[in-house]
């Protein structure tokens, strides 16, 4: 079976006659299609990126596209007098997306030839193609989450935040709190299953079990007064960084136990899954009941592992195990801990519910509080 074409993160696109009508530095005045602006903000809304690559004057060329509208919608922009695969192959580094993740869309033969020639793995397509290219299967993710639709302004925030932090002088704590960083924990929902989905099956690293819950199985938990599907989100003074969390825990009496911990590893150098443990703990020690852990070793999630340890879990046994339900996987062990309350962090804000109320399994609909 052949393997399914690989859905295009990026467009690159050329800009004389093919995405405005005319050569700017001939014509002076172009004109921008009503079609290709659709065009652009509906791959824009699948949370498909989209970058230019142009031989023309820089300077000149930006303008012109402040003042037709569209501006914002393109991310690390080449324009300038180099060979387009050149700038394809930049854009591709510098967003980390594999070469056969990228299309390039331009009217010229020549320029497409030189593209292909020396990116093969690049998808390249004539702009006379542009009517039909929302319709291609590459340009149609099977589903769009809450994150998709913003991947444009979430990548720009952390250009921003980037930047911001090879300038900054001074220990790194004190660059995460110039960060004003705010994360919120909350039960999660149905508009937001479909990146929760994604988190449990494309984190790896920090991902404590890497056991897989379908979307199906996420609402016959929200469906379950004992359990709690929580998702953590983060943003700071540049903008969001969406969906960076999920918590999966069961509530018994005397007990909680925390079926899967995985946290994007985008917000690793943030301290974030330390800080939702920390919440975490600092919740069950309020309500007076144990944490069990579940936590299986992988080729990639040892960092998750250190977490737990530094968090305080540890192998030893307790009574408190004894009723709750065997584990999703044989090879799944459980790290106990006795929590104590624990300091708000102090790098961020936090906003939270409360757990508390269902230590013994009853349903809560509490308002989200503050903390820190």
């Amino acid at each position: 079976m052949a393997e399914p074409t690989p859905i295009v993160k990026c467009l690159v696109w050329d800009l004389d006659n093919t995405l405005w009508q005319g050569t700017l530095l001939e014509d002076g005045d172009v004109k921008l299609a009503d079609s290709v602006s659709e065009l652009i903000t509906e791959l824009d809304s699948r949370g498909i990126l989209q970058s230019v690559a142009s031989k023309n004057d820089h300077d000149q060329a930006w303008k012109q596209l402040e003042a037709l509208g569209v501006a914002e919608y393109f991310v690390l922009p080449r324009i300038g007098w180099g060979p387009k695969s050149d700038s394809v192959r930049e854009i591709a580094d510098e967003l980390n997306f594999a070469l056969d993740t990228i299309a390039f869309v331009d009217d010229q033969p020549a320029e497409r030839a030189e593209v292909e020639f020396h990116l093969p793995q690049v998808r390249c397509y004539d702009a006379e193609r542009l009517p039909e290219l929302a319709a291609l299967p590459e340009f149609s993710p099977a589903t769009v989450t809450v994150d998709s639709r913003r991947r444009r302004q979430m990548y720009q925030a952390g250009f921003l935040r980037k930047s911001a932090e090879a300038e900054f002088q001074g220990p790194s704590d004190d660059f995460l709190r110039s960060l004003e960083l705010e994360m919120r924990i909350g039960r999660a929902t149905e508009d937001e299953l479909s990146r929760v989905e994604e988190l449990t099956l494309r984190t790896s690293q920090m991902n404590a079990t890497g056991v897989h819950y379908s979307i199906s199985d996420l609402r016959t938990l929200l469906a379950d007064p004992h359990h709690e599907v929580l998702v953590t989100t983060l943003t700071d003074r540049f903008g969001p960084h969406g969906a960076v969390g999920l918590q999966l825990l069961a509530k018994h009496a005397g007990v909680w136990n925390l079926k899967l911990l995985a946290t994007s590893c985008r917000v690793v150098s943030f301290g974030a899954g330390s800080v939702i443990l920390g919440w975490l703990v600092d919740q069950a020690a309020h309500a007076g009941v144990h944490l069990v852990a579940d936590f299986r070793r992988t080729e990639r999630n040892r960092m998750m592992e250190i977490a737990y340890r530094l968090a305080g879990f540890t192998d030893e046994s307790c009574d408190c195990r004894a009723g709750l339900p065997a584990p999703a996987q044989q090879d799944i062990q459980r790290l106990h801990l006795l929590p104590a309350p624990c300091a708000p962090p102090p790098t961020m804000k936090l906003h939270t519910v409360s757990l508390q109320r269902l230590s013994a399994g009853a349903p809560s609909t509490g308002p989200i509080r503050e903390d820190g």
